[in-house]
């Protein structure tokens, strides 16, 4: 399933550059308002629980399929579930931007930041530095980074020029091998400008491991810049996080099942099922 991703992503990156100069490109960037601080909105932990959740904007997976019904067609609203989420205490949003397996939208980041004021994650398969800057220029404040989809020299030039846009990075790992491989450049080459991932689900097989973040995270030098995804769908989940350190989690599909993704993420930072 990850190679057939990448594969689709490679064409579409190609008809994406065939469309768009990079000269229209910058100065798209270069007309973009500032960047919201997504490093410093999750690293800092207002409510009663002291943990951030990056919520999700997520319509479908390959693994699940539509996650709910009336998310097919035209009626799908992105701003209106980012609305739910930031009055429900979100600390940032993040966005499926890809269209064939997760029917997202790039022109989703917008309609979502002109809708709240919180920082908004591209979330996507990002191959090509190309990518950093369509970002950029889509509004997006931050980018998921997959490491077992990057080479180590690819994802250090893609830590680079990210820190050079102004754009957080979430650099993902799923195995203790990809984390390894990574381990010298989190943070690089600003700490302030990298969040490091630990993926509970292999994106070989999509299936989930929920212990998979609290069993790696003591290899990571700085827990407290770590971020919990996949799996996470009880109070209980957030607090076997939270005694291992992890206070900041990335949660999408439990919430986009519920009828009222607000409601729910609600009730998960209430401490309520």
């Amino acid at each position: 399933m990850l190679a057939e991703i990448i594969e689709n992503t490679r064409r579409e990156v190609e008809e994406a550059k065939s469309r768009t100069t990079f000269a229209e490109l910058e100065a798209r960037v270069a007309q973009a308002d500032p960047p919201r601080n997504l490093f410093r909105a999750v690293t800092h932990h207002p409510n009663d629980r002291h943990v951030s959740v990056i919520a999700e904007v997520k319509r479908k997976s390959p693994s699940a399929g539509l996650i709910r019904p009336e998310y097919d067609g035209d009626d799908f609203d992105p701003a209106d579930i980012a609305g739910r989420y930031h009055r429900a205490g979100a600390a940032a949003i993040s966005c499926l931007t890809d269209q064939r397996f997760f029917g997202g939208e790039l022109g989703f980041i917008d309609r979502i930041r002109d809708a709240v004021p919180l920082p908004v994650l591209r979330k996507d398969f990002i191959i090509d530095p190309w990518q950093l800057w369509e970002t950029r220029a889509a509004g997006a404040d931050g980018v998921l980074l997959i490491a077992e989809c990057l080479t180590e020299s690819e994802i250090v030039d893609m830590l680079i020029l990210s820190q050079q846009l102004q754009l957080t990075t979430l650099l993902e790992v799923h195995s203790m091998e990809s984390l390894l491989r990574v381990r010298p450049h989190i943070g690089f080459p600003h700490p302030g400008y990298c969040l490091i991932g630990i993926n509970n689900r292999d994106l070989t097989t999509m299936q989930v491991d929920p212990s998979n973040t609290t069993r790696l995270v003591d290899l990571v030098d700085e827990p407290s810049i770590v971020v919990g995804e996949s799996g996470i769908k009880t109070p209980e989940d957030l607090d076997r996080l939270q005694s291992a350190g992890v206070r900041i989690v990335l949660v999408g599909e439990h919430l986009m099942r519920q009828a009222d993704p607000g409601c729910a993420l609600s009730e998960l930072l209430a401490g309520r099922v």
